[in-house]
């Protein structure tokens, strides 16, 4: 049986279904008129499964591993911005925390596919 390719990831299927959902919320309102930090929210949001994708098509596990590690980053980007986001009253708590709540699972999907490529590294 071969590799899987990225796309089969949860983990990136997810991450790819959250940019949807946030170029979906950045496209109105008031959010959809501040355009840096929207674009900064989308650039933030569009890295994670971009790093995803990359760190799996990846030769080596460390090189993986890598990539996972800067999805996580840009996932921790886009918490912040969507808190300042809501802060200043541009998403709903409605809208916050259904992102919040997605950026939580990711984080820790995330950290188990780390750990289980750091694990391949070191049996």
């Amino acid at each position: 049986m071969g590799k899987k390719g990225f796309r089969d990831l949860i983990v990136w299927q997810r991450s790819k279904d959250l940019a949807v959902l946030i170029y979906q919320i950045t496209s109105s309102g008031p959010i959809s008129k501040d355009y840096s930090l929207r674009d900064q929210i989308r650039r933030s949001v569009v890295s994670i499964p971009s790093n995803i994708a990359e760190g799996d098509e990846r030769d080596t596990d460390r090189d993986s591993i890598r990539f996972f590690f800067i999805a996580k980053g840009s996932l921790a980007e886009l918490r912040t911005q969507i808190e300042i986001a809501f802060n200043i009253g541009y998403l709903s708590k409605a809208d916050y925390q259904k992102l919040e709540q997605e950026c939580e699972e990711l984080a820790k999907m995330l950290g188990r596919l780390i750990q289980t490529r750091q694990k391949k590294l070191c049996p």
